[in-house]
């Protein structure tokens, strides 16, 4: 192989990883920083637990980024689904496919929520919240792939000031991030000692699924640019 071809692959490959670094390191810190917030939770919280579950939102975020072939902002990847150009993009399809491999954890010390603010309106965001044992979901951290386009997005719920209720000038304070039970339940079907069978509960998604997707093919189109 000559010497300039050898040098020019070497030059890409700086390049490449020049452009990544900043990606990795962002990523780096978000991941200890969403670690400790969990674990803060409660002092039940197992610190590893924490970890783990942050490990696999983030990456899981960036997966789905690359496998949904997302382009410039949500919204205009939104679009693209709505148009046939993309099979998933929606910010319902951003908490199911992630609430899908914290499931794979099997969480013993945290609990996962699916949340929902603006239900049923143009503005609908879906999302997936994270709890400690018989804490209250308004308690909990939000993890959102769907916000930043697969730069994950978290905070605690009570204090996203991106979707509060009566939101006129400033901040209301008041969060509009509601828990929806069904999925919620879909979350945590892989426990034991559930009253409802794991079948039953999956016929229930299932057959709430098409409803909830056709919604938020109205509603994700029309959501407003985060940044």
């Amino acid at each position: 192989m000559k010497m300039s071809n050898i040098i020019r692959r070497i030059f890409w490959v700086v390049v490449f990883l020049v452009l990544i670094h900043p990606t990795w390191a962002k990523d780096e810190r978000s991941i200890k920083d969403l670690s400790k917030a969990l674990a803060g939770l409660s002092s039940d919280v197992d610190p590893k637990e924490a970890e783990l579950v942050s490990v696999t939102a983030h990456t899981t975020a960036r997966k789905l980024a690359r496998d949904y072939h997302v382009v410039l902002n949500p919204e205009f990847q939104a679009f693209l689904v709505n148009v046939g150009a993309r099979k998933r993009g929606w910010c319902g399809h951003w908490a199911q496919d992630i609430g899908t491999r914290l499931k794979e954890l099997k969480p013993k010390t945290l609990v996962l929520h699916w949340g929902v603010a603006y239900d049923h309106t143009s503005s609908e965001n879906n999302c997936l919240v994270v709890t400690a044992r018989n804490q209250p979901f308004k308690d909990g951290i939000i993890l959102d792939g769907w916000r930043r386009a697969g730069r994950l997005f978290w905070c605690p719920v009570i204090k996203d000031d991106e979707y509060e209720v009566e939101q006129h000038y400033g901040h209301s304070g008041i969060t509009a991030w509601k828990e929806n039970m069904q999925w919620s339940a879909w979350l945590q079907d892989y426990e034991t000692g559930k009253s409802k069978s794991k079948t039953a509960t999956n016929n229930k998604v299932n057959e709430s699924s098409s409803a909830h997707e056709e919604r938020a093919s109205n509603s994700d189109s029309r959501q407003p640019v985060t940044q």
